[in-house]
């Protein structure tokens, strides 16, 4: 008995392991005919009754014929079965090789493009930050100033207003100009003749801001005949010199030009 036993077991690990055999196997030995469960056969130990149960490989996969799912999607079979071979799908565009030279032309033109337009923005980067340096046009037409001078009265003095200072435009008379040159310059504070102060020895035009401490003189005022500052007591002559009081230096004289006999230009 025993040694039927270890044939039939040494059969069965010898031969390769099918499940399906051994079910079939199985119900061979318990076949069913017409609902009642025919006898074992007599050629076959029937105290040697293995109940094989388990389940087959080619159960889990789906054939084409008895499969639900027919194929499998082609994401699925990449992840599944990866590979080096690239297969483009070429079914609704057109690929082409890399370097292709029908497309090369599009490529130069695409980049110098893209390059034109970035050279564009830096220059209107640059052009707007050097504007935004350089002074309004507010401030522009404020830099010149041009003055009528048909309406002035000789040894009178008109004030105007240029870059937000006041400015002394005096017609001079022959005895202005004749006492302006008799000072002795070296005996001045700030040595200046009257030559260097003016353009035309009739008309003088200085800035009517005190040297001292940026008072407003007063015209046709002081010891001199000039202006005179109330603040603190500072004289100047009728070329615009300092000639008493605390001011270090004489009345500024700004840029101007006569552009005809009665048209000044300051600045």
């Amino acid at each position: 008995m025993l040694r039927v036993a270890a044939r039939r077991l040494s059969s069965l690990s010898s031969s390769p392991w099918r499940p399906n055999q051994a079910a079939s196997a199985y119900l061979s030995r318990n076949s069913v005919v017409d609902g009642h469960r025919s006898a074992p056969s007599s050629d076959s130990d029937p105290h040697f009754l293995l109940p094989f149960r388990g389940f087959a490989t080619e159960s889990l996969i789906h054939t084409k014929e008895n499969s639900i799912i027919h194929e499998i999607p082609a994401t699925v079979a990449a992840v599944k079965n990866p590979t080096s071979k690239i297969v483009y799908d070429e079914h609704n565009h057109e690929r082409f090789p890399p370097g292709d030279p029908s497309k090369r032309a599009f490529a130069y033109f695409v980049l110098t493009g893209g390059r034109f337009v970035y050279a564009s923005l830096v220059r209107l980067l640059v052009l707007k930050f050097v504007l935004s340096m350089s002074a309004s046009k507010d401030v522009l037409a404020l830099a010149s100033l041009e003055v009528d001078l048909s309406s002035i009265e000789p040894g009178t003095t008109v004030t105007v207003k240029w870059r937000g200072k006041p400015v002394f435009i005096r017609r001079r008379t022959e005895d202005d100009i004749q006492l302006a040159n008799s000072v002795d310059v070296g005996s001045l504070r700030d040595p200046q003749p009257d030559s260097d102060r003016v353009k035309d020895p009739e008309w003088l035009i200085v800035i009517g801001v005190c040297t001292h401490l940026g008072c407003i003189p007063l015209p046709n005022a002081g010891d001199f005949g000039g202006w005179f500052c109330p603040c603190h007591g500072s004289h100047y002559d009728i070329s615009g010199r300092i000639r008493k009081g605390p001011a270090p230096y004489n009345l500024e004289v700004p840029t101007y030009t006569f552009l005809d006999e009665n048209k000044l230009m300051i600045g």
